[in-house]
């Protein structure tokens, strides 16, 4: 292989790479106990080099991916030795929300093992870690501590030596410790075929030829991005949008993004959005960031890598002040979900606004989708469940939006309703396509979904949920989604709220509906 790598050299090395992030997700999901991570696959891998750059990730969640390279720089920023193994969920040190740990292996070389070659990185929501809700994704909540245990990067192995004391303590923290230790064992696991792959690839390619492959393939990522921004040089547009609550105050939540591209970057500027709030949808800027990451990747063909390459190609702006700077002790459980999902809806409608300011038809940005996670929290001493549920994708001039899929910042599959019956005492009575729910047009959003679960004994239900109030906007004249609704035994609930359920009630949640693109009455625009 020559330093200059032709095409075909690099697409080998570059799907080289990503299958060995792949086989850590396959793996991972093999192996985890919980249904959220073994079924929903709630869970994410990517491996970096020693410089801390992500070289290759799997096509898992795309807001654990855009923020695990925050986790990384905090490894190294804590002295990371080759051969250690990291542990944190801290939103201020690397972290997204507390439920989400992530698992840090440094690769040492296997000829040299001082020497640091790269980094093994796994993310993975755990269905609990303490706090004052069952699930860890709790109502009401107006500071980090009531939503569970803060690990900043701590050591949990050295050399092959694991620090049982802190397994210990995170396991003395959660109300599921067996199921807990079985998903982290189940991440070590992803970790170390990640490094055994990682040192094969070393050992194999020698380390200049591999730097030099790296350098090469993530310079083609930013190129690839920025000749798609050159179709946008010189465009600008600003999108609104709110996020209807915190889950303390009914406040509608202000959202704002200014877009505009220059000499092949995209510019994000988050001025006017609302401050810091007292309930649990702030995030840290790792969030926003894999945000405008997610947006970036979408505008580009499919076969665009995804690395550190498509980061360089964005440039964000967040005031100090900001629902997306999340600072301690801020809440964040529901930032990292709900937020994430407003902000990838108004920079996509920022882009939009950006591309018809100097007609730029050969830009195609979908119409909103349904916006929100709906996430689902079921739990009682012994127990505990978290979900979140698909909706309708928003039309574009490429077509219908499909129906029933996690869009935006979201990428993990339902659980199965066997395997949700099998572990706990839950019915599933219906799960259905929520018929009609999708915004009409020249082409019609995609349709939401109703799930329907019966308690089968006395539990905790926590719903954190956005689109109730304010629908997912159309695009080019179509119309807005349906917006979704919570109910218990046929009553409705409000968007974030936290319930008893007896035995025998039924908690029924209706998902938002997409948006749909073009006036119905005007025939589809011709794509580029």
């Amino acid at each position: 292989m020559s330093t200059r790598f032709d095409a075909l050299e690099l697409t080998v090395f570059s799907q080289g790479v990503a299958m060995l992030a792949e086989e850590m997700g396959s793996l991972l999901e093999r192996s985890a106990i919980s249904p959220n991570i073994r079924e929903r696959r709630d869970a994410s891998c990517a491996l970096f080099d020693a410089r801390g750059r992500m070289v290759a990730q799997a096509a898992h969640i795309p807001v654990h991916l855009g923020a695990m390279p925050e986790s990384v720089a905090a490894v190294r920023a804590a002295g990371a030795r080759a051969g250690e193994v990291f542990l944190l969920n801290d939103p201020a040190h690397g972290g997204s929300h507390l439920p989400d740990l992530t698992m840090v292996e440094v690769i040492a070389d296997a000829r040299d093992a001082a020497r640091i070659i790269g980094y093994a990185a796994v993310r993975a929501h755990h269905a609990d870690v303490g706090g004052m809700s069952p699930g860890s994704m709790p109502f009401g909540a107006t500071e980090l501590f009531q939503e569970g245990l803060i690990v900043p990067p701590v050591r949990i192995e050295t050399d092959g030596a694991a620090h049982v004391d802190v397994l210990r303590l995170v396991l003395a923290n959660v109300r599921t410790p067996a199921e807990r230790e079985g998903d982290l064992r189940a991440q070590r696991a992803a970790c170390a075929a990640g490094t055994r792959g990682w040192q094969a690839l070393h050992a194999r390619m020698g380390e200049s030829m591999l730097d030099a492959a790296i350098d090469a393939l993530l310079d083609y990522t930013e190129r690839r991005i920025r000749a798609r921004l050159a179709m946008l040089e010189g465009a600008s547009g600003v999108a609104r949008d709110v996020l209807e609550s915190d889950g303390v105050d009914d406040t509608p939540i202000p959202i704002v993004v200014s877009a505009h591209v220059r000499a092949g970057t995209l510019h994000l500027d988050l001025t006017g959005t609302s401050g810091a709030v007292r309930g649990n949808v702030n995030a840290p800027p790792a969030v926003a960031r894999a945000a405008a990451v997610f947006v970036l990747r979408v505008l580009c063909d499919d076969d665009v890598p995804v690395n550190d390459g498509v980061a360089r190609a964005v440039a964000l702006i967040i005031p100090d002040d900001c629902v997306a700077n999340a600072r301690r002790p801020s809440a964040v459980a529901a930032g990292n979900v709900e937020l994430s999902q407003r902000l990838t809806d108004v920079c996509f409608a920022a882009l939009a606004a950006a591309a018809a300011s100097i007609g730029a038809h050969g830009v195609i940005i979908p119409a909103a989708g349904q916006g929100t996670m709906n996430n689902v929290t079921l739990g009682a001493p012994g127990w505990t469940f978290y979900e979140t549920l698909g909706g309708g994708q928003g039309a574009s001039r490429r077509g219908d939006g499909p129906d029933a899929v996690h869009v935006g910042m979201s990428n993990t599959r339902n659980t199965p309703i066997e395997s949700l019956e099998r572990a706990y005492p839950l019915r599933v009575v219906e799960y259905a396509v929520r018929r009609g729910s999708g915004g009409e047009g020249t082409y019609r959003g995609g349709d939401g979904v109703v799930r329907r679960y019966q308690a089968m004994e006395p539990c905790t239900a926590t719903l954190l949920t956005e689109r109730r109030a304010v629908a997912p906007p159309g695009a080019e004249g179509g119309a807005a989604g349906t917006v979704g609704r919570n109910l218990l035994n046929g009553a409705v609930l409000p968007a974030k709220t936290r319930v008893a359920m007896r035995a025998g009630d039924v908690l029924t949640i209706e998902t938002p509906g997409g948006g749909g693109w073009g006036s119905s009455a005007t025939p589809a625009a011709p794509l580029a």
